[in-house]
């Protein structure tokens, strides 16, 4: 039986970062490529969200530990 290959990283999720914003807490509203890094950290320590909202965070804690959020700046939609 051949594995099945899953699709590891949709190229979709960096322009859903950019422009999709936090629905619940302290920094409900933001865009969540704006939240602040300590917050993504709470989420590592404590566990991201289940779901799609989970997924999305936990990308952006690996993007902002590496450095990287410069990339979602020319994807945000003005």
């Amino acid at each position: 039986m051949a594995k099945q290959e899953t699709n590891f990283m949709d190229p979709n999720i960096l322009v859903e970062l950019a422009n999709m914003k936090m629905p619940f807490g302290k920094y409900q509203g933001y865009l969540l490529c704006r939240l602040p890094e300590p917050y993504l950290v709470w989420f590592k320590k404590n566990g991201f969200p289940a779901g799609k909202l989970g997924v999305l965070l936990e990308t952006l804690y690996e993007i902002k530990l590496n450095g990287l959020e410069y990339l979602l700046t020319p994807l945000i939609k003005k």
